[in-house]
Parts: structure tokens; sequence; C-alpha cells
């Protein structure tokens, strides 16, 4: 019987050996996904590195699913302070799409989830969903997604006294400080948030 052709026992890499340290997989993904994709891998081989930073306050990136055929839920035109709406139809506005009113550019936009308390003073909490598009161009004041030494965080665009761009966090309580980016520091603005999103249950 012939040794040629077919898989050899023990061929190959080393399971577990490879950039990431552990079993990789082939996946198909929309070209126009295929930066994000790779920066987020990146993001997540600098913390399995052992990189820190201590105003990363982003965990997990989640790319919207957009629905052929939208889920529109009533909007009612009736502003309350507590409790329902009249479910009369005179109340209803109009009819509302979650997605079509979170997302302006589907193809540039991304779920971040936050976490850490950084940014509470602009209501951002821990868990929260934030809205990220990278075509908005970033301007002083926006909330961004910024690469920070390898690290992702959100903050506040900012210049300082020096005219260099820094990252602001928004707590009052004096527990952050905000991050100045030097000459030789690995900066980026990865994208502009938009909005976010929470579930109470």
């Amino acid at each position: 019987m012939s040794n040629r052709g077919g898989k050899r026992e023990n061929a190959g890499r080393p399971s577990g050996q490879g950039k990431y340290g552990e079993l990789t997989t082939t996946i198909r993904i929309p070209k126009s996904q295929k930066d994000n994709i790779k920066n987020f891998l990146d993001a997540y081989q600098s913390k399995k590195g052992n990189f820190s930073h201590e105003a990363a306050n982003v965990d997990e990136f989640l790319i919207p699913a957009i629905s052929d055929q939208p889920t529109q839920l009533p909007l009612f035109s009736t502003k309350v302070a507590a409790g329902l709406p009249s479910p009369a139809d005179d109340h209803v506005e109009k009819r509302l799409d979650i997605s079509e009113f979170l997302i302006d550019h589907a193809d540039s936009t991304f779920f971040v989830t936050i976490k850490g308390e950084s940014m509470i003073d602009l209501g951002l909490l821990p868990d929260d969903k934030v809205v990220v598009d990278r075509s908005k161009k970033p301007v002083i004041g926006d909330i961004v997604l910024a690469v920070v030494d390898r690290e992702f965080t959100i903050k506040i665009l900012d210049y300082g006294a020096n005219k260099m761009p820094r990252l602001m966090p928004a707590n009052s309580s004096g527990a952050f400080r905000p991050i100045y980016i030097r000459p030789n520091t690995q900066f980026e603005i990865f994208g502009v948030v938009t909005g976010s999103f929470r579930r109470f249950k």
C-alpha cells in the first residue's frame, strides 16, 4: 500500500501553536467587514498577550444582522413620565423600525459592549451596547471608539493644550484620567459612537 497522499499522522503544526494559541476554523464573512474582523482579532490577540490599559472599557464586538423584513413597532406620540401610553390608535404617531432608527450605514456599523464605569456620566453603563459607525468623520466632542496602544476604549474626543488629541472619560468621581496621545502612542479612531441601548430584563 502506498504511503503517498492523504493526511499523515502527526503532520502539520501542533494544535494550539498558531497565532492565537488555539484551534482555528474557516468562516465566510462579507467583504466589507474584512478590516473590521481583522482589527477585532488583533485586539483579541493583544489581550491574550497581556497588553493592558487602565482606560480600556470595551468588551465584545457584534455585527448587526439586518432583516429583509424589518420589525416595525408602534411609536406613541404621547409622552409620559411613567406607565404605559394609551393603546388607542389616535395616539400612534408612526411605526418605528429599531434598526432603521439606530443604524445609518449598515455596512460600516457594528455594536460594542461597554465594560467598566468610565463613561457613566453620559449614560453608558456596564453591559450597554453602543452603536459604532466607521463611516462618520470624528470631530471634537464626539464619543469615539479608539485604539490606544492596541487596546480598544470608548471616550470623548478632545484636544489638549498642545493641540494633540486626548480622550476624556465621563465620570465625575475622578477615578478615571484623560488619555493623552503622545507622538509615540499607537492611536487610531476606529469609529464614532452614534447611539446606545440596553435591556432591563
